[in-house]
């Protein structure tokens, strides 16, 4: 079945100071974008999650966990509406009430087949947004996919690649991450499995950063809550931290961090963040069940 987006509101071009996120300022910035419903506000945070368009079973309920983990926070789901793993996170955005992005390598006023044409009316109908370079009608030519997923990239902080075999546009979209120096996270998978060769291949080379348990991709791409505490709360809160201690919270406020990922971020020696996160643990604001993983401010 094909389904031609019918929207009461056309698309429209963005001036290049109006494209979202850190897209103005990505080498891969398009010289033009199209829209279709509301962009983020400028406070919000691109997360690109992307992967293999035929997903192992597990993967839709895999997506759900890890878009959940971004709930209460400025995140927004960057993807690129094709089945499998695309699909399976902009719903999940959806169903979680995450705001979310689907870049497009045809045209808005293009044909969109089935399913994907009603999650395209669901991201639109939820205030999110439909982006593509390509004008009006244009198709879905093969070298469009390429040139999209650099945009994806683009809008992005982090790129997380959730399954993808060794060969795939995901990894596309995590080459034009590492171009740019941005983080890059991939999901392990069992060694056997000809869908995670793609992921553990990029873990195993060291380019990208795992996200073992997927709960915690809020924290490993260094998303903080919202409902964190300020700063400027604690005085009245009676809690009077050291300027040190002061800087530290500020930093990792809604994140975990270990010990030594602590010395190598801010470079204090060994006694000195060891006082800071006593100190910052009397007050309640760090807790640590093993000494060695640091929750700050119930990251």
């Amino acid at each position: 079945m094909e389904t031609k987006l019918l929207y009461s509101e056309p698309y429209r071009e963005l001036s290049p100071e109006n494209f979202p996120f850190s897209l103005r300022n990505s080498k891969y910035c398009p010289k033009r974008l199209f829209c279709k419903g509301m962009l983020p506000t400028a406070d919000k945070i691109g997360i690109a999650m992307v992967g293999t368009r035929r997903p192992s079973t597990s993967a839709e309920e895999l997506c759900r966990r890890l878009v959940t983990s971004l709930q209460h926070t400025n995140a927004v789901v960057v993807s690129g509406l094709a089945q499998g793993i695309d699909s399976y996170c902009h719903r999940a955005a959806l169903d979680s009430g995450i705001p979310t992005i689907a870049v497009l390598a045809q045209g808005l006023n293009a044909k969109i087949e089935g399913e994907r044409a009603v999650l395209a009316e669901r991201i639109i109908d939820a205030g999110g947004a439909l982006l593509s370079e390509y004008e009006s009608d244009t198709p879905a030519y093969k070298g469009n996919f390429v040139a999209r997923n650099r945009i994806i990239s683009g809008l992005s902080q982090t790129t997380l690649v959730v399954q993808s075999r060794k060969k795939g546009g995901a990894l596309l979209t995590a080459q034009f991450c590492m171009d740019e120096n941005k983080q890059l996270l991939a999901c392990p998978g069992n060694f056997d499995d000809e869908l995670y060769s793609g992921t553990n291949a990029l873990l195993d080379s060291g380019r990208a950063k795992p996200v073992f348990v997927p709960e915690s991709l809020r924290s490993a791409a260094g998303i903080p809550l919202l409902d964190g505490t300020k700063i400027g709360e604690l005085a009245t809160c009676g809690v009077q931290l050291s300027t040190g201690a002061q800087d530290v919270f500020k930093r990792f406020n809604g994140f975990r961090k270990t010990f030594s990922e602590l010395q190598q971020e801010i470079g204090f020696k060994t006694p000195e963040l060891l006082a800071i996160l006593t100190e910052l643990e009397i007050s309640g604001l760090v807790t640590s069940k093993d000494n060695f993983q640091f929750y700050f401010n119930g990251a």
